[in-house]
């Protein structure tokens, strides 16, 4: 029997995140054979609400796996202009991640995955600029372990991260946008960070739950030449197969001058950071608010919405937050602030992962 809370995230991720209705064309596209519950629910949901015509896919990352290390440059170098015509015809695009092994790229050719990375990014430029979308995760074993619980354990926690009210929420949300509007200079402050720049021009977006499940976070993006100090990350980040843990980086004049890793990882970072220009410079900061979320699961979808944490985010800027920034790269990496400040100008606006601005007491967790 089927667990019923598949059929109510379903629901919420159909009729709230991307609003299929009559006439639509979707794609769901699941990374793992073990999505097929939440698949088949998505399905039969896409075609309830009319949509004219609706596929689904599934991938399975050991075969990708197998491409990166085995490819010619022929076979990097060609673009499958057959999925952008696809893509080009998309109005939902619904992605599920339920790998049975997030190590399975750490052996994998780097630079092969970098090549295709940039080859392939205009099939994520027509979906993310061109389609309502969401992208999720399904309880897997392997997700479990990752983030040290029980499949059962993971279960509860995923679905109590992702089916709440986010209207609800998305209204808590506005407080804290608004406020972000206002700010001209933001600090981030612990012992091991000491961060400052300027938001100055540019918007707080709300993530309430629209693009991403589970959401919880409010973003901006820095000035591009605003970043100033340095930050130590506490949370493990997974990236291109290979963990990365205390991860540290130095600023000037907005520009990852310095940055390194421990465990002998400091070379493989940079290696990504010299990607391209734009990956030494900071394309996203966020809040993360899910009042569900409140510890490190290895799984950024999960991660970058701890509440009481930040990411500061190495690469390409979002179009809804643009400072300019332009890089194949796009790494959400995060610390927990449970031993820090946020300071919106002169305004100390939480301290040790809790909101202290009046305006924004009702965002912490009850």
């Amino acid at each position: 029997m089927n667990d019923p809370r598949i059929r109510q995230f379903a629901e919420i991720l159909v009729d709230y995140s991307t609003r299929v209705k009559k006439g639509d064309v979707v794609l769901i596209n699941a990374a793992g054979l073990e999505a097929l519950p939440l698949v088949k629910e998505l399905y039969s949901l896409c075609l309830a609400r009319g949509a004219k015509y609706v596929e689904y896919s599934f991938s399975v990352p050991e075969i990708d796996r197998s491409f990166y290390n085995s490819a010619n440059k022929q076979q990097l170098d060609h673009f499958p202009q057959h999925k952008l015509d696809f893509y080009k015809t998309l109005t939902v695009y619904i992605g599920i991640s339920a790998g049975n092994n997030s190590m399975v790229m750490a052996n994998a050719r780097q630079d092969a995955m970098v090549t295709y990375q940039k080859l392939t990014r205009p099939l994520i430029d027509q979906r993310v600029k061109h389609t309502r979308w969401v992208v999720t995760r399904y309880p897997t074993h392997s997700a479990a372990q990752e983030a040290r619980m029980s499949l059962d354990e993971y279960e509860d926690y995923l679905f109590s991260a992702c089916c709440i009210d986010w209207k609800a929420e998305s209204k808590k949300q506005d407080k804290l946008k608004k406020l972000m509007d206002r700010t001209k200079t933001v600090r981030i402050a612990a012992p091991d960070t000491d961060l400052r720049f300027s938001i100055d021009g540019l918007p707080g977006i709300k993530c309430d739950g629209r693009l991403n499940m589970p959401d919880g976070e409010v973003f901006s993006a820095p000035v591009r030449n605003s970043v100033q100090g340095h930050i130590t990350y506490n949370c493990p980040s997974i990236y291109q197969g290979k963990e990365y843990n205390g991860v540290h980086f130095e600023f000037k004049d907005g520009r990852i001058v310095e940055a390194s890793a421990d465990a002998d990882m400091s070379r493989s970072l940079n290696k990504i950071l010299d990607t391209d220009e734009g990956a030494r410079y900071i394309g996203e900061f966020a809040i993360g608010v899910n009042p569900g979320i409140r510890q490190p699961m290895r799984n950024i979808l999960f991660d970058e919405k701890i509440f009481g944490s930040i990411h500061f985010t190495p690469g390409q800027a979002y179009d809804e937050c643009d400072n300019g920034n332009r890089s194949a790269v796009h790494w959400d990496l995060v610390k927990i602030l449970s031993d820090g400040e946020i300071w919106f100008d002169d305004a100390l606006i939480q301290k040790n992962g809790k909101f202290t601005h009046k305006d924004l007491l009702d965002l912490n967790p009850t």
